[in-house]
């Protein structure tokens, strides 16, 4: 009976490997900031979001394609969550969206996305 494998289906270019090389940190940052934050009674923004960008990370590494669209539904939340949390304060907003903005943009190059499946 054949067992599931970690074995990655497509080969990967050095643009998806720097978006997986980014993400594993930042995920593991955000989550763990989260959880503790959580435990302190706290906001679940930060650890649902590194649980995403983890997720993204291992889809990515996998090849597919829903690793992309998990990272954009993360921005949707974080815009909506940053728009609750400051309104649309432009530099409230800013440091919030800056960073997963800019991520996300490099997961929009076609040199990221064409070999994913």
């Amino acid at each position: 009976m054949p067992t599931a494998s970690l074995q990655r289906p497509v080969p990967l270019n050095w643009a998806v490997w720097i978006a997986i090389i980014l993400f594993i940190p930042i995920g593991l940052f955000l989550f763990g900031g989260g959880i503790w934050l959580i435990a302190l009674g706290g906001s679940w923004y930060y650890g649902i979001t590194g649980a995403a960008v983890l997720a993204s990370a291992f889809l990515l590494w996998r090849g597919s394609r829903l690793g992309l669209w998990v990272y954009a539904a993360m921005i949707v939340w974080t815009v909506a969550w940053s728009i609750w949390e400051v309104g649309f304060d432009f530099w409230g907003l800013l440091p919030r969206i800056a960073g997963p903005a800019v991520l996300g943009l490099w997961l929009c190059l076609p040199l990221v996305w064409r070999k994913l499946k």
